[in-house]
């Protein structure tokens, strides 16, 4: 008896609330909003109005300076690029310096910072493309004061100095100073707290934290600048890319997190998917964002492959620099249509 009751009045509770048919009637359903609460994203299909002579190849990084300017890095000569805000080419340069770049950043001064993970050098360039400085030994690697091996990025800073994810091949993080003397390093082969597994990205934030996206390790590291180890975000990411918002927000492109296989050099690759991670300064995530991952070669307008970094203009639109896809696109930023 008490089984029929709980029968009867299940089938009454999803007559109501599932809309099913009562004795011939529908019940009555509210209909959903069609208010979208989370941020979202949309290509522009239109960006950038690139000459045809201008041929894009493997894209590892993108950046973004104080007026909106678009730099960004091919591994098809010109390997530095420069694009205005609304997308139009305005020089490209590099191309008796760099043979395969790997990161780059822009200094306060506006100078361009370009790892080359073949020469193993780090270079300092003005806006137009001369040479400033020349941090390591040109096409020799090594593990010492003066020689990186591979290295992957550069977080320069407010006074000059400068750091290097030396990432590849020594796992390591090496400081200098504004006129390029060595400082210090921390860092070597391991997963325990200032340990790497190819620091792939290194930011800097106004208060002097340092974010390493420890890629094959799926997280990211925090320490100061003397190195001292402060916090790490595990088992989120396969980091790729980092960048900075103007509100000290870090952002993250990679894949989720993977399980290695035989035949994997460096973990993610190939990626199982591709996304985007917003988080606060102390790790909390605060948006995620998925990108349609594309078939190699055959990627679409919105599609990426082997995302590898990722910068933010003024107005929170997203630039995304793939391998595979051999672009740069970018991302217009839609708010939500009710703020909480």
């Amino acid at each position: 008896m008490n089984y029929l009751r709980i029968v009867s009045a299940t089938a009454s509770w999803l007559a109501i609330g599932g809309g099913l048919l009562v004795a011939g009637e529908p019940a009555p359903a509210a209909k959903a909003p069609h208010i979208n609460l989370a941020t979202s994203y949309c290509v522009d299909p239109t960006w950038p109005k690139r000459p045809k002579q201008i041929v894009w190849g493997e894209m590892p990084s993108v950046a973004i300076d104080k007026g909106d300017r678009v730099w960004v890095c091919s591994r098809v000569k010109p390997f530095v690029q420069l694009y205005d805000a609304d997308g139009r080419f305005v020089r490209g340069w590099g191309d008796d310096v760099l043979v395969l770049p790997h990161g780059m950043r822009l200094d306060p001064e506006g100078n361009i910072w370009v790892t080359d993970a073949r020469l193993h050098i780090v270079v300092q360039f003005t806006p137009q493309g001369k040479v400033l400085k020349t941090l390591g030994t040109r096409g020799v690697h090594g593990n010492d004061r003066t020689h990186f091996n591979m290295p992957t990025d550069v977080a320069p800073t407010p006074t000059g100095d400068v750091f290097v994810s030396d990432g590849y091949g020594n796992n390591r993080i090496v400081r200098f100073d504004r006129n390029g003397r060595f400082v210090k390093e921390w860092g070597k082969l391991g997963v325990g707290p200032g340990e790497f597994s190819v620091p792939h990205n290194i930011v800097r934030d106004a208060k002097g934290r340092l974010y390493v996206a420890d890629r094959s390790s799926c997280r990211v590291q925090v320490f100061d600048q003397d190195g001292k180890f402060l916090d790490q975000w595990c088992n989120l990411f396969v980091p790729w890319g980092l960048c900075l918002g103007a509100d000290g927000d870090v952002w993250v492109c990679g894949s989720s997190p993977m399980t290695w296989t035989a035949d994997q050099l460096y973990l993610g690759c190939p990626p199982k998917d591709q996304l985007v991670m917003r988080l606060n300064p102390q790790g909390r995530v605060l948006a995620l964002w998925m990108l349609p991952k594309g078939k190699d070669g055959k990627e679409q307008a919105g599609e990426v492959n082997w995302l590898h970094g990722i910068a933010l203009d003024s107005h929170g639109n997203l630039y995304a620099a793939d391998i595979i896809g051999r672009r740069v696109q970018k991302f217009i930023k839609h708010a939500p249509d009710v703020t909480n």
